[in-house]
């Protein structure tokens, strides 16, 4: 039997799949982390940011390898807790598991404080607040709205980001404070048709 046929034979046998699985999990971890970050870094960076070709390839590359190896990190920690709680537990798996696994793993990789890190704890609290409160009205914690909520919830989220943005400034991160001073700043300064339509400051 060669060598592939082997590693296939015990791939499908089940043995040691717990183990295997926390390998596959850093495996798609940092598959993953470079499909998302690479094609983003690569068109912010190459509009907005300035430097040469090579500063901005090498901006791009360790982006990517930060948030490529950030969360594989982070899918091996959570795999190898939660593999770990599950044998303890004699096999019952419970709500707590996921809660303490993920915690460990979110406190060693994305609790250091960068900028690809601040975007994907970022990303994360909008979804888990707004699963929060889908998981509160399913369980009667919360009432059921009468109507939908969704117009409200956009109308507090943009009166508060303006309301910061022209009384606070300095507490907004320096991309949005860049994005918001491009749209509501600049375009109060035009002097020609060439800085009015053509160009933003010219």
């Amino acid at each position: 039997m060669s060598f592939l046929e082997s590693a296939n034979a015990l791939l499908a046998s089940g043995t040691w799949h717990a183990g295997l699985a926390v390998i596959k999990g850093l495996r798609n971890g940092a598959v993953y982390g470079a499909k998302i970050r690479f094609p983003h870094a690569l068109v912010m960076t190459f509009l907005f940011h300035g430097g040469s070709i090579q500063d901005k390839v090498r901006f791009v590359l360790r982006a990517t390898y930060m948030h490529s190896r950030n969360l594989a990190s982070f899918v091996f920690i959570y795999k190898f807790f939660m593999a770990l709680l599950n044998r303890f537990s004699g096999g019952e798996q419970f709500q707590w598991h996921s809660l303490l696994a993920a915690f460990v793993g979110g406190y060693y990789v994305f609790g250091e404080n960068n900028k690809i890190n601040q975007q994907i704890n970022l990303y994360l609290l909008s979804r888990v607040l707004m699963a929060l409160c889908k998981v509160g009205v399913s369980q009667g914690i919360i009432p059921t709205p009468r109507s939908d909520p969704f117009p409200l919830f956009g109308a507090l989220i943009w009166a508060i980001v303006l309301w910061l943005f022209e009384h606070h400034r300095a507490t907004l991160q320096p991309s949005l404070r860049s994005s918001m001073t491009y749209l509501y700043k600049d375009s109060d300064i035009f002097s020609s048709l060439r800085n009015f339509l053509l160009y933003n400051k010219a």
